[in-house]
């Protein structure tokens, strides 16, 4: 009987060595490349054929999604039409294992015809893509995890060099998480990137009162608020204390209708910024284990966030 977990610890072992080589690969090449594609007037496109055109398809959608105008086209169809598609302000990244992928050929002699920036990342040192790319990339000799050569030690390091390339470039140009989010606007992923002045609670649904307001008129505030809570600002609009219903129970054998709102409030409430990230808010509230954070603004407050905004938002 097989030992699954041997062989599976086997297969991950010899794709670990092809990661530990292709580092020798982060060479003058390399820069090469990164260089090119930061200063492309074009696009990236990329192909492969088989498990490689897989891989290409995921390397031209993480430059796509960090800023680098990338596609992937299927070499069938480029040469039925789609080549087309390639223009001479373009970079083209061609993945084959073995450098010699018949399908590739008509890609190949379209970049040469037209001066095309062509890219190999293969495994052969000697193939007909090496010695027709301006850049050939040649992958280490390290076996394929199978036992019968199916490609998985090969794609896994493509991958991983196609993801270097992709995150040297956005860095580069200074991609940013503000940029990220906005190729990232659905989903799970796009909701983390959301700014808390998307979520907040602002204008009439503020709870505001100001530090000498007596506490009978502060209360009302906090019900027609309904998030517990109530921001104590100054006469010049700056936030300086919060009240909370832990503020009214520890008050309320005080005469606590009579006093003011700055003898009740907790001073130094924790804030954000309404350019944070409400992700970042969710952070705080968990920190320090409190359901609303004031957002301000030149310290002045122009919302608030509840933990079951963040809820509703899709952020938690």
């Amino acid at each position: 009987m097989a030992n699954y977990k041997e062989i599976a610890i086997q297969v991950i072992n010899t794709e670990i060595e092809g990661l530990e080589g292709i580092k020798s690969k982060i060479d003058a090449d390399f820069e090469r490349l990164v260089e090119a594609i930061i200063n492309i007037k074009g696009r990236v496109i990329v192909s492969g054929m088989g498990k490689s055109g897989h891989i290409a398809n995921k390397i031209a959608a993480t430059m796509a999604s960090t800023g680098t105008p990338a596609f992937c086209i299927h070499p069938g169809e480029a040469s039925h039409g789609d080549l087309g598609m390639i223009t001479k302000d373009d970079i083209v990244i061609l993945l084959s294992n073995s450098g010699e992928t018949k399908e590739l050929s008509d890609i190949i002699n379209y970049c040469k015809r037209y001066g095309i920036m062509l890219v190999g990342l293969v495994r052969r040192p000697t193939s007909v893509l090496v010695e027709a790319a301006d850049i050939g990339i040649v992958l280490p000799e390290v076996p394929e995890a199978s036992n019968v050569n199916a490609p998985t030690t090969s794609t896994t390091m493509m991958l991983a060099y196609g993801d270097a390339v992709s995150v040297a470039v956005a860095e580069s140009k200074g991609f940013t998480k503000e940029d990220f989010s906005v190729f990232h606007p659905g989903g799970k992923l796009g909701s983390q990137f959301v700014k808390t002045d998307k979520i907040m609670r602002k204008d009439k649904d503020l709870p505001l009162c100001e530090s000498s307001d007596k506490m009978s008129d502060v209360l009302i505030k906090m019900s027609e608020g309904s998030i517990g809570c109530v921001g104590v600002v100054d006469s010049s609009d700056v936030l300086v204390g919060i009240i909370t219903d832990g503020d009214l129970r520890r008050h309320m054998a005080d005469g606590l209708l009579d006093q003011r709102a700055d003898e009740v409030m907790s001073k130094n409430p924790k804030t954000i910024s309404s350019t944070s990230l409400a992700l970042e808010a969710v952070n705080i509230m968990n920190e320090k284990k409190i359901t609303s954070i004031f957002v301000l603004d030149q310290q002045k407050p122009v919302g608030v966030v509840h933990i079951h905004d963040c809820f509703k938002a899709g952020i938690i």
